[in-house]
């Protein structure tokens, strides 16, 4: 009598044998792993099929970002001052030319009349300097007549003549410090409008995106007191990987949709697309434009944009389920009806645009209304019998109606 080791070594080494048996006389890869009836006549597996349909199919990726306004102001004072009226606040829509800011203008209306006080002096001594200058050319016109008739020196001429000399040099001293004069007023005056900030004049609405200050406050300049964006258009900043970059190009159409007009989608098209990838995301940055002329969309708004990336006009089209992946690649088998039996015909398969649930076919060149398997390809290789069953009626199965071409995300 067997002890019981022996007894367990021997079943596990009758079931190893077993095994090992099974895989050497077993059907092979590419062979179907469904059961063979006597006689050596493999087992029909059942599938559901579609036929090859004739569609206009659109191709279209979804992404992600957020809105941004067509431009962005920040208004900051030229000169500091105290803070004496605010015309807009937070929201206010601004025309070309409306007030925004007023500083206190008591210090600079003060400079501007110093300005003017100092142009005054230097204009009377001009008038000085032009009188003394006329003085002395009438003094010198004496004293050559008198030099003619010998009553005056060589020297008492040559003095005459200097004292012209700096007599003209002191009015183009005086002609140049009323130029300087004139200049400092002038820079007063440009300091005293500066105290008043109003919108642009290009003609652009714009909208109060922030407000920094409140009457009373002091600010200094290149501080921001204000900012203004403008709503027409607007762009959708799209991050953008690797895979689908090459397939962008500016003026190709978007679909933008947002959650506060869930039921809307928004008209686009590619304006940007950004020469390199960021390091850190490995993304590239795609601004797409939208008109916004009702002034929906504002900026940082989280926003889906579906971008056609290929269009088809009839092509030969069959369900996204109709392909695998196997080690090959692509691969898509077909019912061959031409024995008594429909068999599996298996093809390597090459596609082009997808839409939704379809797909377009480019090879192999099966001819139309064709019919391909959807379901069960994993049980088939090249020449498995089959049985037909309605798709429809298989459990599980996803082979409804495509809602997928609808625009809404």
């Amino acid at each position: 009598m067997l002890r019981p080791a022996t007894l367990i070594t021997t079943i596990l080494f009758l079931l190893a044998g077993g095994i090992l048996a099974w895989m050497l006389l077993g059907p092979e890869n590419e062979t179907a792993p469904s059961a063979r009836l006597g006689g050596g006549e493999t087992r029909p597996v059942a599938v559901a099929v579609a036929r090859i349909e004739e569609r206009d199919l659109v191709e279209r990726r979804r992404f992600t970002g957020s809105i941004e306004g067509a431009d962005r102001i920040e208004i900051t004072p030229r000169v500091g001052g105290r803070v004496a009226k605010v015309f807009v606040n937070l929201g206010d829509r601004v025309e070309s030319g409306d007030p925004l800011l007023q500083l206190d203008t008591e210090e600079f209306e003060q400079d501007v009349a110093q300005a003017a006080a100092e142009l005054e002096v230097a204009e009377a001594s001009l008038a000085e300097a032009l009188a003394s200058r006329d003085a002395t050319r009438r003094e010198l016109q004496r004293t050559r007549e008198l030099r003619d008739q010998g009553i005056a020196s060589r020297s008492e001429l040559e003095g005459a003549e200097t004292e012209v000399a700096l007599a003209q040099t002191r009015v183009a001293l005086a002609e140049s410090q009323i130029r300087q004069r004139r200049s400092a007023l002038r820079t007063r005056e440009i300091q005293l409008s500066y105290t008043r900030i109003a919108a642009g004049t290009d003609d652009s609405t714009r909208w109060v995106a922030e407000r920094h200050v409140d009457p009373g406050a002091v600010i200094s300049a290149s501080e921001t007191a204000l900012a203004l964006v403008r709503l027409q258009p607007v762009r959708a900043i799209l991050a953008v990987t690797e895979a689908d970059y090459g397939r962008l190009s500016p003026g190709q159409a978007a679909r933008v949709y947002t959650a506060a007009y869930p039921d809307a989608g928004f008209a686009g098209t590619i304006a940007r697309i950004a020469p390199e990838f960021r390091p850190g995301s490995r993304q590239a940055r795609v601004e797409v434009e939208i008109p916004n002329e009702r002034n929906q969309l504002r900026p940082g708004m989280f926003v889906e944009a579906a971008i056609t990336l290929g269009q088809r006009d009839a092509a030969r089209a069959i369900p996204r389920d109709a392909i695998i992946q196997r080690e090959t690649g692509p691969t898509l088998f077909s019912v061959d009806r031409s024995g008594e039996r429909p068999r599996a015909r298996r093809h390597q398969a090459v596609i082009g645009v997808r839409d939704g649930n379809w797909i377009e076919l480019l090879e192999p060149d099966l001819p139309p209304r064709a019919e391909v398997v959807i379901l069960g390809q994993h049980l088939l290789a090249d020449g498995t019998p089959l049985r037909l069953t309605d798709p429809y009626n298989v459990p599980g199965a996803d082979f409804g109606p495509d809602t997928s071409g609808s625009d809404t995300p």
